[in-house]
């Protein structure tokens, strides 16, 4: 079965830190760029930023920047979110996707179960 499996998430302290995994099951991530999303009670689902196959990253928005960090272990076949510094507005279920290139939310055509990620003290 081929599918991607997020894992990692928690309840943590404002200010506290969580890596979030995204593992492959039933193929190679190589050659795959990986994108995270998530969304909050209420909201839309948002890009949180991708890192290309080659290991290139980007973060969408301008409040992530120096906070979330993008890293991948082809080796393990897994794709690692690593946020610090977190604030209760991070608070969201958070997804990953793979496509040969970065993606958007509107052109995920299967989402994993996601992993809950809770900031609050």
């Amino acid at each position: 079965q081929v599918r991607l499996v997020e894992s990692g998430g928690g309840l943590v302290q404002p200010g506290g830190s969580l890596r979030l995994s995204c593992a492959a099951s039933g193929f190679s991530l190589d050659g795959y760029a990986i994108t995270w999303f998530r969304q909050a009670p209420g909201k839309e689902r948002e890009g949180v930023g991708c890192i290309s196959s080659g290991g290139g990253a980007g973060n969408y928005q301008d409040s992530l920047k120096g906070r979330f960090t993008i890293s991948r272990d082809n080796s393990k076949n897994t794709v690692y979110l690593q946020m610090n510094s977190l604030k209760p507005e991070d608070t969201a279920v958070y997804y990953c996707a793979a496509d040969y290139s970065c993606t958007i939310a509107q052109l995920v055509r299967s989402w994993g179960q996601g992993t809950q990620v809770t900031v609050s003290s």
